[in-house]
């Protein structure tokens, strides 16, 4: 079994910064990609940014220059520095890694950017 724990949401300004957190746990071998997939209010999840296991990214047009993902991958750790913050930036921002053929999700975290 494969749990993810997800830490580092909250509230911030416009322009500011976050670092999301992200810990799988469980029967884990290599994982393929490790990344972050966000949700706001009426829209579809979309992703954000993925690394695979040997350093590829993946990033949204719309965080390009503005967040970095990067893993540890002996200790199954993903994070997300987000600056330079916008009120667009709002969701709930979900952990995801695919290993053996499956994703698997975190519970997720708010990030709200608001004045």
């Amino acid at each position: 079994q494969v749990q993810l724990v997800e830490s580092g949401g909250g509230l911030v300004q416009p322009g500011g910064s976050l670092r999301l957190s992200c810990a799988a746990s469980g029967t884990i071998f290599s994982i393929y990609r490790m990344g972050w997939y966000r949700q706001a209010p009426g829209k579809q999840r979309e992703l954000v940014a993925t690394m695979t296991f040997g350093g590829s990214t993946n990033y949204a047009d719309s965080v390009k220059g503005r967040f970095t993902i990067s893993r540890d991958n002996a200790k199954n750790t993903v994070d997300l520095q987000m600056n330079s913050l916008k009120p667009e930036d709002t969701a709930v921002y979900y952990c995801n890694i695919y290993l053996s053929q499956l994703n698997y999700w975190g519970q997720g975290t708010q990030v709200t950017v608001s004045s």
